[in-house]
């Protein structure tokens, strides 16, 4: 009975929006079974077009996950405002997993593979044990980077790990392994240990007995700093969903400036840029990976809002995340070669090279004024009908009120002045 309660309890909650889609189309009776079992939802807008752009993405991500414990589904804002109350939505759309009582909000790319990435990491514990030798193999396979802890789950870096783990979970897969599997992928040296394996190389954290003697604390910062770090690629693609995970690393954020059409196609001249710079990137990962992080840009209008200016492609662009200054080399991006970049690298590093931008206040009203007029243009491109609609009847009330209060003050000069025509003649 308990189970066919449940079962009605799910049927009024959602139907399927096609017999060829797997996404359960949710109400507000969600909230009643939000707690049975985990949910991977998107708060939608049917106006929206993010959301619409989206649609058969979500729909290849339910197929995929239809044969799992995670059920996928959506919900229309504009109908159910109840549910978009209760889980905070503010955007559209707002993507959510639902663990229990839990909820986590997802903020990376919106790809197929990214958000089953997501659910895969968040779907389990924080911290997943591996037992078995090949295991290590396929890990290195299917995820491109990971954290792992090597030795006894206790003591003071198990804590700290798993306490890391479960703050980044949403970001990244760690793992806990013995000693005795770990040596058989990885050169391990002492235990307990910290690694991070990616793009086929492993590096350790810097972990020795003296964190032993000195306040916890420290530790925590310390691994903490690390994992933030470690956790992206050496050249990733920098989009307006990630880069402000990129910044919080507190390095210099270089980015490769290209632009993609809508088939994700790069011009010859502006791919060859690219991989130039890539190519420099990994020769030189040792000696800039402690005060860079580098990548690329496919969408010109990021770089432009960030150098306040309509930067040409391919283009070179340095970002100081802690004084919002940047830097743009004096060569012409065309001509830099894996030299000129060193050199402007080094400028940077040693505070010579020209900095521009900043958080003075004449560069901030700068900034709110060029982003205002980029929002404007941009809205214009893509829909110039709904953009007159939007700017035109404000500014046609505007001008009805405007000149109602004009209008009204000369009939009142009018009227007063016949006024005094008609007693000037009594008078007379």
């Amino acid at each position: 009975m308990y189970t066919l309660c449940k079962l009605l309890i799910a049927l009024c909650c959602f139907t399927t929006l096609a017999h060829s889609s797997r996404v359960l189309e949710l109400s507000d009776r969600f909230l009643d079974v939000r707690n049975e079992g985990q949910w991977f939802v998107m708060f939608y807008a049917p106006w929206c077009a993010h959301c619409k752009k989206l649609e058969p993405v979500w729909a290849l991500v339910a197929q995929a996950l239809y044969n799992t414990n995670i059920r996928v589904g959506r919900v229309d804002c504009t109908r159910f405002t109840a549910v978009a109350q209760h889980f905070k939505v503010n955007a559209y759309p707002t993507i959510i997993f639902v663990k229990g009582p839990y909820d986590y909000v997802y903020n990376g790319e919106r790809s197929k593979e990214e958000l089953i990435h997501f659910v895969n990491r968040m779907s389990g514990p924080p911290v997943q044990l591996v037992t078995r030798a090949d295991s290590i193999d396929i890990l290195k396979s299917n995820n491109p980077i990971f954290f792992t802890y090597v030795g006894k789950q206790s003591g003071l870096l198990w804590d700290v790990f798993y306490s890391a783990a479960e703050s980044y979970q949403a970001h990244g897969y760690f793992y806990a392994t013995s000693v005795e599997i770990a040596k058989r992928h990885f050169d391990v040296d002492t235990v307990p240990a910290a690694l991070v394996y990616k793009e086929r190389s492993h590096y350790y954290f810097p972990y020795s007995d003296n964190f032993e003697r000195i306040e916890p604390a420290h530790l925590n910062d310390t691994l903490f700093r690390w994992v933030n770090e470690e956790r992206f690629a050496t050249f990733p693609k920098v989009t307006r969903s990630n880069i402000h995970h990129l910044v919080q690393t507190q390095k210099y954020l270089v980015l490769a400036v290209v632009e993609e059409n809508k088939l994700s196609e790069i011009a010859a001249h502006e791919q060859e840029f690219r991989d130039m710079v890539e190519i420099f990137v990994h020769k030189n990962k040792h000696k800039y990976h402690g005060r860079f992080q580098f990548g690329w840009v496919g969408t010109p209008e990021l770089a432009r809002s960030i150098a306040m200016d309509s930067l040409p492609t391919p283009h070179l662009l340095v970002l100081n995340a802690s004084t919002n200054e940047h830097h743009i080399p004096e060569d012409d991006p065309l001509q830099l070669t894996p030299e000129a970049i060193e050199i402007f690298l080094d400028s940077i590093h040693n505070q010579t090279a020209p900095t521009f931008g900043g958080n003075s206040l004449p560069v901030r009203i700068y900034r709110a004024w060029f982003e205002a007029k980029t929002s404007l243009y941009e809205m214009w491109i893509g829909n110039p009908v709904l953009t007159t609609v939007l700017f035109g009847l404000p500014l046609g009330f505007l001008s009805l009120i405007m000149y109602s209060i004009c209008c009204a003050d000369i009939l009142d000069a009018e009227e007063e002045d016949d006024g005094a025509d008609q007693r000037h003649e009594k008078n007379e």
